[in-house]
């Protein structure tokens, strides 16, 4: 597990400048997917603005990165973390990945505990 949180990491930074220069997210089979075709999923706890996700729950549910030249625009923010690091929200929803799912298209993360969703 740990071997594909790394994995993620990295892929993540080699990501940014992509999301920089295009929007954060589009819309893939009804739900929000990131430049790299992952889904990206919504947390209930967290506040509009706001990332309850920190520490091991940020380590399993990588947020979704925001290059320090990023700009919001319609539906998508960018909201800064407790770590100071930035981080693209939908309609004040911040949005993370899981680091279960192993491909495009995998929505493993859907449901769990009953607090994280697809981001839609």
């Amino acid at each position: 597990m740990m071997t594909r949180i790394v994995a993620t990491a990295a892929l993540l930074a080699a990501t940014g400048m992509a999301i920089a220069q295009s929007a954060p997210a589009k819309i893939d089979g009804g739900v929000l997917v990131a430049p790299n075709g992952m889904t990206l999923y919504v947390f209930d706890k967290d506040a509009a603005g706001k990332s309850a996700c920190n520490g091991p729950c940020a380590a399993n549910w990588p947020p979704l990165p925001a290059a320090g030249d990023a700009k919001a625009a319609g539906d998508y923010t960018i909201i800064t973390r407790d770590d100071g690091a930035k981080q693209w929200a939908f309609k004040g929803k911040p949005l993370y990945f899981w680091g279960q799912d192993q491909k495009p298209g995998d929505k493993t993360g859907d449901g769990f505990n009953g607090v994280w969703h697809v981001a839609q």
